[in-house]
């Protein structure tokens, strides 16, 4: 059974892929692009510094970048965080989990202040034993940094710990630091995808992997 589990935040844990979708896509209108909001949305679970180079060009990546991705910070503090809900059970599977002994850890590709909001509408602040966010890491996912992080803090080796996330950039993340992933639906990435990035289980969402504990790799 693995000591610890480290589940990423967006889409695994809150129903917040669109609103970051939309988010950027405004952004970007802003600055003068043009990108659909489906484009935008499978690269979401990247942090800005992958995902503004993929959909603009390292060029403009590097002209436009930061400005963008500060407008589009502020834009969504301001406009969609609020928006943002708790998938079910989240506090729940939380609980099952340190019940057995087991360790939490948070890893998300987000900032720490938009971490710390989340914590609190999932109800888990007391519930989590370490977080890493994208200010723990020169690069986002898929780069395993923030996952690297995550184990140096809770001092276990790879083979101890299981990462549950819901976009294949969690996946190769975790593989990139030696781990398995659990792949969760609600997120809104294809089964298909998180099955060929090699999740060793897939659940719906939080509440479906709580049912079915005891049965899966978390607990195996």
């Amino acid at each position: 059974m693995p000591q610890a589990i480290i589940f990423d935040i967006d889409g695994t844990l809150v129903d917040s892929v669109d609103l970051h979708a939309e988010s950027w896509a405004r952004s970007f209108r802003h600055f003068g692009f043009s990108i659909p909001v489906a484009d935008i949305r499978f690269q979401i679970g990247k942090g800005g510094d992958q995902l503004l180079p993929h959909l603009l060009g390292q060029e403009v990546a590097d002209a436009q970048g930061p400005a963008i991705a500060e407008y589009r910070a502020d834009l969504f503090e301001r406009e969609f965080r609020s928006r943002v809900q708790p998938f079910p059970r989240v506090a729940d599977l939380f609980a099952h989990i340190r019940k057995r002994g087991q360790r939490i850890a948070l890893a998300s590709s987000g900032k720490a202040k938009d971490a710390a909001v989340y914590k609190k509408l999932l109800g888990i602040e007391g519930l989590v034993d370490v977080e890493t966010t994208s200010d723990d890491a020169d690069k986002s996912k898929p780069h395993p940094d923030i996952f690297v992080a995550a184990l140096e803090r809770l001092n276990l080796p790879p083979d101890q710990v299981v990462v549950v996330g819901d976009t294949h950039y969690d996946v190769e993340a975790a593989r990139k630091a030696g781990m398995g992933t659990v792949g969760l639906l609600c997120g809104g990435f294809p089964e298909e995808v998180l099955r060929e990035a090699g999740c060793v289980a897939i659940y719906r969402d939080p509440a479906a992997l709580l049912t079915g504990y005891a049965a899966s790799p978390l607990a195996q």
